[in-house]
């Protein structure tokens, strides 16, 4: 899969039913036109459930799974449940007025990870950024939006950061270009509060940072920003998630996701290890 807008911004859930359609089909040893007509649709329909690009469909569901020899009723009823709660719009479902598509894809997959690898080059990661700093990225974004649409935006934000307060918080692990903390947004006092907000991160438990330095040199992944999620669920195999100026892509074939993976390897090894992190932050901070 390599998709540049994520259809119907799937929960995590249901990309996983998915697959799991898709295994039992092939098991079945039937192919998506045999699948579609027992439901009277299409192959493509049966090929957009298990890709995850439209909702499951109860009806279509149970029929797929006595189709493919379940027919167990308590593995039937779980499977059902399953779905119809995967069929639930997430909670940024409220905030679709403002978040594109391939960035409500974006916002599932973060928060079902229970790792999160990211590299950085051109500002702090949303998951920690200050209200003030995120809503002068967002502004810059979002040239022509109404200041509502901008605070809206600025909420998703905030909301998102919850996740690294949860109990079972994911491992935030970011690789973050210099350039980032040399570059002025929103003016001394907003970068000023969001060195000291970075600080702060670095001792949260689920917050793992580390700076590129200039002095570095060259590096694997100086073609932009990109974010590495994993899962607990076996299932789901690491997705890469590569931003561009109208969207994104999303990679899960695994000698994709392998060439995001070592590059961001070979970047750890040449980026300042974590525990020198808070002094670099504390230096910087005392510059600006």
């Amino acid at each position: 899969m390599a998709e540049s807008r994520a259809a119907g911004a799937p929960t995590v859930l249901r990309v996983v039913l998915g697959k799991r359609l898709q295994e039992l089909r092939e098991k079945a040893g039937l192919s998506f036109e045999e699948a579609g007509r027992a439901l009277d649709v299409t192959h493509a329909t049966v090929r957009r459930m298990e890709k995850a690009e439209v909702g499951l469909k109860i009806p279509y569901v149970e029929k797929l799974l006595g189709l493919y020899g379940i027919t167990d009723r308590e593995e039937v009823e779980g499977f059902v449940a399953l779905a119809r709660e995967a069929n639930r719009p997430g909670w940024w479902h409220r905030f679709r007025d403002v978040l594109p598509e391939w960035f409500s894809a974006f916002v599932s997959l973060e928060g079902e990870a229970n790792l999160i690898r990211a590299y950085e080059p051109h500002y702090v990661p949303g998951l920690l950024q200050t209200e003030d700093y995120a809503r002068a990225v967002l502004r810059a974004g979002m040239p022509h939006a109404p200041d509502a649409d901008v605070e809206r935006a600025v909420a998703v934000r905030r909301e998102r950061q919850g996740l690294l307060l949860r109990e079972k918080a994911p491992l935030l692990w970011v690789v973050m270009d210099e350039t980032v903390l040399r570059r002025p947004i929103g003016g001394p006092d907003v970068m000023r509060a969001q060195v000291d907000r970075l600080i702060e991160a670095t001792e949260l438990p689920a917050v793992r940072l580390q700076i590129m330095p200039f002095a570095a040199g060259p590096h694997p992944a100086m073609y932009g920003p990109f974010h590495i999620f994993r899962f607990p669920i076996q299932e789901l195999p690491d997705i890469a998630c590569a931003e561009n100026l109208v969207g994104a892509s999303y990679f899960d074939q695994r000698e994709d996701v392998s060439a995001f993976l070592e590059a961001l390897d070979r970047m750890c090894a040449q980026a300042a290890p974590p525990h020198t992190t808070k002094a670099i932050l504390g230096g910087i901070r005392k510059e600006i």
